[in-house]
């Protein structure tokens, strides 16, 4: 715990995770940026394979730089019984436990839900999965985009050409952010009862909570939302189209006083706003075509910053469609000071997002990025393993 994070809302919390790839790292992470301090139990040999996913970050995986900053890396062979043992006296003295091994993993090693309620009842565990621990799909292994896949979101992006996989790992940012929420919920009712709760997130059932609203249109409406690119699937006109010079400018109209708007400030033909064809949301939606071929005439006259400055002047919703390198020099990221320097294993450091929600009074810990096993001896020292003892752990491979 560093002097920055004894402030923090989870002072004195310990977290031990083992964790690969997103979903609970990105739990975790959020939990160490309020403070709490997160023992990442990682492989011997190689770690957290999301370590290896690229290099693109000075040498580092730009997945595991995001996910795995102010953690300690301790490593373990939980195939063997000496780092079993290690992991129960850690877990001892834990007050979260949180895993997204393979289906029944660490109940096999004797560390499931049931078994660490009975021995540890203070501990509050955490288990993430593709399906669920019970259910036809329990066993089945699971990966962002098959996810995406099952639950119909990969239906839904695309074009008339084709579906696409949403641009980011939506399924396990999902579950991240339910099993943060749900760890929070849990800390809070064991400090107002006493009783600690076991926490169960799964893949997919998260990702489904973020696709009910076509779910309900669908089953209401007997189809389902068209591939539509970069434009609502339910409210037109609202999507993106593309300037003169070549920017292209996303128009967002959701009711009648901005659809009139839209007509007399910027298309410049007032008449519209009582055409019968687009005289609803529904019925602009039903006549999308020539909706559409209205706007983008009228947006190819002009060039983005002569568009975005009419829109802005008449009350409109828009935006540019940045890239990622504009996005990154946005100007309320910087105006807002939302950059922090981060450092990463050999040394170097590279800007970081702070935490997108802000409490009052509270800066949040935004600590290094560990090295494979860069507090392994530590951690076993706090354990009261001697130095001899760990060099002899080292030589039997189990850390």
């Amino acid at each position: 715990m560093t002097e920055q994070s004894d402030h923090l809302p989870l002072a004195g919390m310990t977290v031990v995770s083992i964790e690969q790839a997103v979903a609970a790292p990105f739990a975790t992470r959020q939990l160490a940026d309020l403070g709490a301090r997160v023992i990442k139990v990682e492989r011997p040999n190689g770690g957290d394979f999301a370590r290896r996913y690229d290099t693109t970050v000075d040498g580092q995986s730009s997945y595991f730089v995001w996910l795995n900053r102010s953690k300690e890396s301790l490593t373990l062979n939980l195939k063997s019984d000496m780092g079993r043992t290690i992991l129960g006296q850690l877990l001892s003295q834990a007050d979260v436990f949180v895993q997204n091994l393979a289906p029944g993993a660490v109940a096999r090693m004797g560390f499931g839900a049931k078994a660490l309620a009975e021995t540890i009842p203070s501990l509050i565990s955490c288990s993430i999965s593709g399906y669920g621990s019970s259910g036809p799909w329990a066993d089945r292994k699971a990966y962002d985009l098959l996810v995406q896949c099952q639950t119909g979101l990969v239906s839904l992006t695309g074009n008339e050409h084709g579906s696409a996989r949403v641009g980011v790992s939506i399924a396990d940012i999902a579950a991240g952010m339910y099993a943060y929420s749900g760890i929070l919920t849990a800390l809070f009712t064991r400090a107002t009862t006493g009783i600690a709760r076991a926490v169960e997130v799964s893949l997919f059932e998260a990702l489904a909570e973020w696709v009910s609203q076509p779910a309900y249109y669908t089953r209401h409406g007997g189809t389902q939302p068209p591939r539509i690119g970069a434009q609502h699937a339910t409210i037109a006109p609202y999507g993106a189209y593309t300037c003169a010079d070549g920017t292209e400018v996303l128009i967002a109209v959701q009711n009648e006083r901005e659809w009139a708007a839209l007509c007399e400030y910027i298309l410049q033909r007032p008449e519209l706003a009582e055409d019968q064809r687009f005289a609803t949301t529904s019925d602009r939606v039903t006549h999308r075509t020539e909706l559409n071929e209205i706007v983008a005439a009228r947006l190819g006259e002009l060039d983005g910053e002569t568009a975005t400055e009419l829109l802005d002047r008449a009350g409109l919703a828009n935006a540019r469609v940045n890239d990622i390198a504009e996005f990154l020099a946005h100007p309320v990221l910087e105006g807002r000071g939302r950059w922090r320097k981060v450092r990463i294993p050999g040394g170097s450091t590279v800007p970081a997002l702070v935490p997108p929600v802000d409490l009052v009074g509270v800066t949040p810990r935004m600590d290094v990025v560990p090295a494979v096993g860069e507090h392994t001896s530590r951690v076993l020292a706090e354990l009261g393993y001697s130095a001899a003892d760990i060099t002899d752990l080292h030589i039997r491979h189990v850390v």
